[in-house]
């Protein structure tokens, strides 16, 4: 029999089958309009920027920009070269480095499924992609480029007034303008056609390790009741396997550290100290193609990331409610927070992560680097 999701998250493929999930734009003349091209159980209810319509002519003027190395300081790197597509746009450091070999200090996020994320960055310090998409153009650890100078460069360049004038109505660049274009392109980094998917769709069956990773992710444990889970899906929620697009609420302090080695995170956006040690949880969705892992990337695998969860979740006074009261056994009256998982179950899940891998999304040429 097919496992039964919890209530909440038959809601949710509720609300997406019985609406249309693609965006149009109501355009007359000028650039030829497009429509997201997602499955019917993402959520339908994220409107597209009104002032930032999906658009043939922006989406690949964004893609050129995306793989741009003019937009560096040095010419050197490019946003492609920390989010790479066979990584599912990750880059497989735990750091990622930008002009001048200069070292971040944050794990370079994966991009999939923006169109359904409201906050950006591990700190959530973006509020929409086009604001998100020019910071790591001017931020000096990593493309380190006034982004006057980039604007100059852009229009100095034979190929590109004429790019932004197909895409905008206009020959001026602007940051603003170069901003849209990237979130264009960016919004149409769709992953929907992994296993998972196509056990959604009813083409595919899991293999019952799969099946019972599956039931673990999205059940929260409760040992009163005899019901074991993994405790995942509380945050990183249904068919995105992604964090809640509302706001802050998707960002969690989730036990990496103690207290006096918390840090910032959230904090730092918010200015409130039960912020702190609070970070985005990203989509899972091509997870097993992602690593290293958490925000410093400190984990090099999912087994490693399972193990923190079952035994070494650090407890202080912001850690998560939801990992703070999930154990698959009585508490003994111990401080020690652990899920409690066996070996097999630990295994399960991580199988059910595989799962989640698209190959399609990781080859698909439409993401591809035009300059090459």
């Amino acid at each position: 029999m097919r496992f039964q999701f919890p209530t909440w998250l038959g809601l949710i493929c509720v609300c997406g089958l019985f609406a249309c999930q693609n965006t149009e734009v109501d355009l007359i003349n000028g650039p030829q309009q497009m429509m997201l091209d997602a499955p019917d159980y993402f959520p339908a209810n994220i409107p597209m920027p009104a002032d930032n319509p999906l658009t043939e002519e922006g989406v690949q003027l964004g893609r050129m920009l995306f793989y741009e190395k003019k937009l560096s300081a040095d010419g050197s790197i490019s946003c492609g070269s920390c989010h790479q597509q066979q990584n599912a746009f990750s880059d497989g450091n735990q750091f990622s480095f930008g002009v001048n070999n200069t070292q971040g200090d944050m794990n370079s996020m994966a991009l999939s499924n923006l169109h359904w994320q409201t906050k950006f960055f591990w700190n959530g310090r973006a509020s929409t992609l086009e604001a998100q998409a020019i910071v790591p153009i001017e931020d000096v650890r990593e493309m380190n480029l006034p982004i006057a100078e980039a604007v100059n460069r852009l229009q100095a360049d034979a190929r590109y007034p004429s790019l932004f004038e197909s895409a905008f109505g206009t020959d001026a660049i602007t940051p603003g303008l170069i901003g849209k274009a990237l979130a264009q392109f960016e919004r149409t980094l769709i992953s929907a056609n992994s296993k998972f998917d196509a056990w959604i769709r009813n083409e595919v069956e899991l293999t019952p390790e799969e099946k019972l990773g599956l039931e673990l992710f999205f059940t929260h444990p409760d040992p009163k009741l005899q019901l074991r889970g993994g405790n995942c899906s509380d945050c990183h929620i249904g068919f995105l396997i992604a964090g809640d697009p509302n706001g802050f609420s998707g960002f969690h302090n989730n036990g990496l550290d103690a207290e006096e080695k918390l840090s910032s995170g959230l904090m730092n956006v918010t200015a409130n100290p039960f912020d702190q040690g609070k970070f985005k949880a990203p989509s899972l969705r091509n997870i097993a193609l992602t690593g290293p892992y958490m925000h410093d990337g400190r984990f090099q695998s999912l087994e490693e990331v399972l193990d923190h969860y079952n035994d070494h979740i650090q407890n202080s006074t912001t850690l998560d409610v939801l990992i703070l009261e999930a154990s698959n056994e009585v508490p003994d009256g111990s401080d020690a927070v652990k899920l409690h998982l066996s070996d097999e179950e630990k295994k399960a899940i991580v199988a059910f992560l595989h799962t989640l891998t698209d190959q399609d999304f990781i080859t698909n040429s439409k993401f591809s680097n035009p300059f090459n």
